[in-house]
């Protein structure tokens, strides 16, 4: 692919504040322009990417990003999180069930996706804080994963259930279910008990912001134009700076950005993801980004 001249880059990611001045056309570069894709919607468009390769610049995942990473899609990532946040309020149960973080097992637990970036967090805190093994629960999913090719472990099973994650739990049909978008219901409670302040601990232990989605552009135009990447890293940064303002000072930020912000988020939702056979093997933190950590030098 060649991107000589002023090229113009198909673009996906999903429209919030932070990406008002880059669509609407306020920030803008002499070196390349953006052509932004119908979506509004980023998880809408992620099979696009990895599948279908249809954007040079792209909102993902960070686990549907390490997935395609680890089967050769030709993307990196720029060390820009696009949504973080934490996870301990991302398991419920209903509200009269006794259950807790430490007696999940035999159980059976809900999701959108096996894949899916949520339930990786919430299942690695598990496993390192409440004990958890992977294996004596069953998993259930309603949907495959965004990278086509993968498969499930065996301690997963694909629902067939048209109820929502929510009704599934209510009718009893689960005893817990993942998500973060899941709506709010006088019969559901939070499974972790005091589910912000326990996030708030965990960071206090960990210092590591969950990073959900990031940036990633083609491996080639990393490659052949460092400036365009420089010049995208600066455009991401003051969009968030317009639509967001500035990190609020001594407060957690949960949308980092440079190598040594997204570092440890990274790197410990890598090992969550080998630990639960999501990718095959670690890689280094290093590899992910490839030809931008020279870009961005």
């Amino acid at each position: 692919m060649d991107y000589r001249d002023h090229p113009a880059l198909p673009a996906m990611m999903g429209t919030y504040p932070k990406t008002d001045a880059l669509k609407a056309k306020a920030l803008t570069s002499d070196l390349f322009t953006l052509d932004y894709g119908p979506v509004d919607v980023a998880q809408k468009a992620f099979k696009a990417v990895v599948r279908d390769l249809k954007y040079d610049v792209a909102e993902l995942a960070i686990v549907t990003f390490l997935q395609a990473f680890a089967q050769g899609r030709p993307y990196v990532l720029l060390p820009f999180v696009m949504n973080g946040g934490f996870h301990h309020k991302s398991i419920l149960c209903r509200e009269d069930s006794p259950l807790t973080p430490h007696d999940l097992a035999g159980r059976r637990i809900g999701g959108r996706a096996y894949t899916q970036t949520t339930p990786t967090w919430v299942r690695g805190i598990l496993m390192d804080d409440y004990g958890l093994k992977l294996d004596s629960v069953e998993w259930l999913s309603q949907e495959e994963a965004h990278v086509s090719g993968y498969e499930n472990p065996p301690w997963v099973r694909q629902m067939d259930s048209a109820l929502s994650l929510e009704q599934m739990l209510i009718a009893g049909e689960v005893d817990a279910v993942m998500g973060g978008q899941l709506a709010g219901d006088a019969r559901v409670r939070s499974l972790i008990p005091d589910a912000k302040q326990a996030a708030l601990d965990w960071y206090a232990r960990h210092k590591v912001v969950p990073i959900n989605h990031m940036i990633a552009v083609r491996r080639e135009l990393a490659e052949q134009r460092p400036d365009i990447v420089r010049a995208l890293f600066g455009m991401l940064r003051e969009s968030r700076r317009l639509g967001e303002g500035a990190p609020v000072e001594d407060a957690i930020d949960l949308l980092p950005s440079g190598f040594d912000a997204v570092r440890p988020g990274v790197e410990m939702i890598m090992r969550f993801a080998l630990e639960q056979a999501l990718i095959p093997r670690a890689y280094a933190f290093e590899d992910l980004f490839g030809p931008v950590i020279k870009a961005l030098a």
